[in-house]
Order: structure tokens, then C-alpha cells, then sequence
């Protein structure tokens, strides 16, 4: 019975986060405008408006949601075992949804301009009760197993972004070799030992990709699209070809530079882990002297693009590298469990950037989309210290696996991604964002939702590294909606 309450939850969990996130958005604003009685319309003869149909929808839908939840109940209370925390989370969710209903009644019944603001912020505390006692009611379940089911041997981490994500190199399946592995395990091409034009040109490549392998070039797609989705927010459809140019440029080359400087101050810790063994620094492809005049060079073209655009800028653009470089990799990434938390701000400075490139200063709007990606930096990172906890255990690093256990990194995981969520759901109703949003946010929410739910009942290398990749689209795809959401609609 106990499986089934989880699945329960789970879907409980999803209904919720449908219900506020739809009702965040204009979409729902104008569809309660149409809709004004309830709990069905109070003007007749125009139920063939879209509209119409979206408020009674959303309705139904909060009544299957609410049967949900009492299902949720029954099991919790005569069930067998469950603990009692999850029963005390249980019952706020259940205790304000009644309330939430009146409160809804209200919105659509009255012109209160407290409603709306009331109502959103009782469903997004159902959401947070609901995923609480999910994530208390899978620790309960899988802690029991023991946790030996996590191999790390010959596996590549797979992209990530903010913190933790100097680590990453690209995913590849367990026992095969990565493209980075290949190359560091192939003898160095000297003059005396190449034949001509041939070892020349095969040597300037080898060269080459080792510098490009410094700049963790992985990392830049995502980081980019944060402060495209930051300026496309800010700007809107007046945003200029020219602003977006100079910001994703002194952006990667910003990343760059980090990068660079992370490859030169884990050099020899690279050396005892598995997966980073074949950097070029650990395996001297590249000089330390020549990396950090490459990483300085980066790092100075930034600021002077960066420059360019505007003086605040510039200053978020040198707070990011000295932070990733200095702050992240030499004291917190060693010293505390909390590394990967803290370290979000490396990820979530991207928004802050784009923002400031286009306003010249920074607003709530733009502060809550770094917080969307600081948030989701931990439900993304976690995944693969999980998978690499006997790595990252070699090296020294104090990751939360590594310290607290897998059970405990799991219901983190869970819980860091209904904190993205409902941070999600702030931030399209300040910034007044559409249905687009909205059904990215829940859709590709509730996939990640899934993987990570699998990850708790499979607790395998595998079950980590799929709730790795939904933690990247999940990202992905709400950075893209809030761009079509802001230029296009």
C-alpha cells in the first residue's frame, strides 16, 4: 500500500502544480474575466467562448484534484506504517484545499484585489505540502535498501550548469570511453616522431582541443539561453540584435575563463578521480602558465565586451568568473556539504547579466529568474553526485551523497525541484507570462517529476542519469517558452 501512496502523491503533486501554474498566467486572468459565476458561468449563451471552457476546465480539474488528495488521505491514515511527518504535511495540503476552493469561488464571484494574490499563494502551499510528504513518504520507502546499487566506474558526468558543473564532461555509457577519454589516452604527437604536414596538422588539432576542452564549451548552450530568456523578459519584442550579440559573446567568454581557471585549481585533485583524470592539465596536454594566460586573456576579452554594453555588466560579468573561479572552486566546493546550494549563484548569475544588459539595473523580475535557476541548480547537480559518490569520495569533495547518504540526496533532489516549480510559478505571474510558460513548466515539470521519483524506487546509475538529462530539458525547454512567451506572443 505504501508504493501506492507515493504514486498517489506523485500525481496529486501534478494536479496541484497544474491548477497554480495555469492559474498564474493571463491565461487564466482573462479566462475568470469571462467566467464570472461559479461554480458554473453566471451569463448564459456564451459557453462557445474558449475561454469559458478554460475556467470550467480548470475547475474540473481542481475537483479531480481534490478527490486525489482525499485518496492521498485515506491511505495516509489507514494505511500501514506511514510515518507521521508525512501525515502532518499530508494534512496542511489537505486542510487548505477546501479553503483554496472558497477562495477561488471568491475570485470569480468578486473584484477583491487581494483574491488573485491569496489565491496563489494557498495553492502554491498545498503544492509545497503535497511534494513534502512525497518526498518524506519515498525516503521512508527506499531507505530501507540498502544503498550499494550506485556504480561510478567508467562513466563520463553528462553536462550540467551552475554549481558542481566544472566537473562535467559529457555522458557516455558505463564502461565505454568518452571522446576526452580517447584523447588523453593516445601517445602525444612530437615532431621527431610525425610525418611532415600530416603529424603537424594532427598535432594543431590535438593542441586545439584540448584548449577548447578548457572552456567547458558543454556548459554554454544552457548558461546562454538564461541570459537570452533574462533579456527577452526584460526587453520584450524591442529587444536589440545588437545588446544580445555583445552579452552572449562576453557570456562564453566569461564561461571560458571560469572554466579555464577550474581546469588549472583541480588539477591534482582531476588526477584522483576517475572522470576527470583525462583533462588536459591532468594529463599535461596544456601548461599550467599557457592555461592561465588562455584563462586571463578570456577573462579580460569578456569584461571589455561586456563593457560594451554596460557598466553593471561588466561588474556581474567579473563577479561571475571571480565567483566560480575563487569563491566555488577553491573554498566552497572543499570545504562544505552545502557547495552545490551555494554554488547555484554560479548558474543563476547568467539572468542577472542578461537582465542588467538590457536595463542597466536589476529588477524583482530578473532576480526571480536567477533564483528559478539557483533553485534548480541542486535538483540538477545532485543527480550526479549520485552517481559519482565514490568519485567525488576519491577527491575529497564533502558532496551530500558523500556526507548524508543517497536516501537523504534523494528527497533533496525532490525537494529542490518543487522549490524550482513554485519559484516558477512567481515568476509567470510578475512577469505576466502566457500559456506557453505554463504548459512548459508544467508539462516538462512533471516529466522531471517522474525521473526523479523512478530515481528514488530504482536507485541506480541509470534511474540518476535520466533524472540528470529531464533536469537539462526541463531547464531548456521553460528558458525557450519564456522567449516565445516574451517576443512572440
Amino acid at each position: 500500500m505504501r508504493p501506492r501512496l507515493a504514486t498517489l502523491l506523485a500525481t496529486g503533486a501534478v494536479g496541484v502544480y497544474l491548477l497554480v501554474a495555469i492559474g498564474a498566467t493571463t491565461a487564466l486572468t482573462d479566462a475568470a474575466a469571462a467566467c464570472s459565476g461559479w461554480p458554473v458561468c453566471g451569463v448564459e449563451g456564451r459557453l462557445g467562448e474558449p475561454l469559458v471552457w478554460i475556467a470550467l476546465g480548470h475547475r474540473a480539474v481542481a475537483g479531480l484534484v481534490g478527490t486525489v488528495l482525499v485518496l492521498c488521505g485515506l491511505l495516509a491514515w489507514h494505511g500501514d506504517g506511514t510515518p507521521r511527518r508525512v501525515k502532518a504535511a499530508l494534512a496542511v495540503a489537505l486542510g487548505l484545499y477546501p479553503l483554496q476552493v472558497a477562495i477561488g469561488a471568491l475570485a470569480a464571484t468578486s473584484e477583491f484585489a487581494w483574491v488573485p494574490g491569496a489565491h496563489l499563494t494557498v495553492g502554491m502551499t498545498i503544492f509545497a505540502g503535497v511534494v513534502v510528504a512525497l518526498g518524506w513518504e519515498l525516503e521512508a520507502n527506499t531507505a530501507e535498501t540498502p544503498e550499494t546499487d550506485l556504480p561510478n566506474a567508467g562513466v563520463s558526468a553528462g553536462t550540467g550548469t551552475g554549481a558542481g558543473a566544472g566537473n562535467e564532461t559529457g555522458v557516455t555509457p558505463a564502461g565505454s570511453p568518452s571522446v576526452d577519454t580517447a584523447l588523453a589516452d593516445t601517445t602525444p604527437v612530437s615532431p621527431s616522431s610525425s610525418a611532415g604536414r600530416g603529424g603537424r596538422v594532427a598535432g594543431f588539432r590535438r593542441t586545439f582541443g584540448a584548449y577548447v576542452s578548457l572552456t567547458k564549451p558543454r556548459l554554454m548552450w544552457l548558461l546562454c539561453l538564461v541570459a537570452a530568456a533574462a533579456m527577452a523578459l526584460a526587453a520584450g519584442p524591442a529587444l536589440e540584435a545588437r545588446t544580445v550579440v555583445l552579452t552572449l559573446a562576453g557570456g562564453v567568454l566569461a564561461i571560458g575563463a571560469s572554466g579555464t581557471f577550474n581546469h588549472v585549481l583541480e588539477r591534482d585533485v582531476d588526477r584522483r578521480m576517475n572522470r576527470t583524470s583525462d583533462r588536459p592539465l591532468a594529463v599535461d596536454e596544456v601548461s599550467v602558465t599557457n592555461a592561465l594566460v588562455f584563462g586571463f586573456s578570456l577573462a579580460l576579452a569578456s569584461l571589455a565586451v561586456f563593457a560594451q554594453v554596460n557598466l553593471l555588466a561588466a561588474v556581474l560579468g567579473l563577479v561571475a568568473i571571480t565567483f566560480y573561479s575563487v569563491i566555488y572552486t577553491l573554498v566552497l566546493k572543499p570545504n562544505t556539504v552545502q557547495n552545490t546550494v551555494l554554488g547555484g549563484a554560479a548558474g543563476a548569475l547568467p539572468a542577472l547579466i542578461g537582465w542588467a544588459a538590457v536595463t542597466g539595473g536589476l529588477d524583482l523580475p530578473g532576480v526571480l529568474l536567477a533564483l528559478v535557476i539557483f533553485l534548480w541548480t541542486p535538483a540538477h547537480f545532485y543527480n550526479l553526485a549520485l552517481a559519482y559518490k565514490d568519485d567525488y569520495e576519491r577527491g575529497g569533495f564533502p558532496m551530500l551523497p558523500v556526507v548524508r547518504g543517497e536516501a537523504v540526496t534523494r528527497r533533496h533532489v525532490l525537494w529542490y525541484l518543487g522549490a524550482t516549480l513554485l519559484t516558477a510559478v512567481a515568476l509567470a505571474a510578475l512577469a505576466e507570462l502566457g500559456w506557453v510558460y505554463a504548459a512548459a513548466t508544467v508539462s516538462v515539470g512533471g516529466i522531471f517529476l517522474w525521473a526523479v521519483v523512478k530515481l528514488h524506487r530504482e536507485r541506480t546509475t541509470q534511474a540518476a542519469f535520466r533524472a540528470f538529462h529531464a533536469s537539462n530539458a526541463y531547464l531548456g525547454v521553460v528558458l525557450l517558452a519564456i522567449v516565445v512567451d516574451a517576443l512572440v506572443l
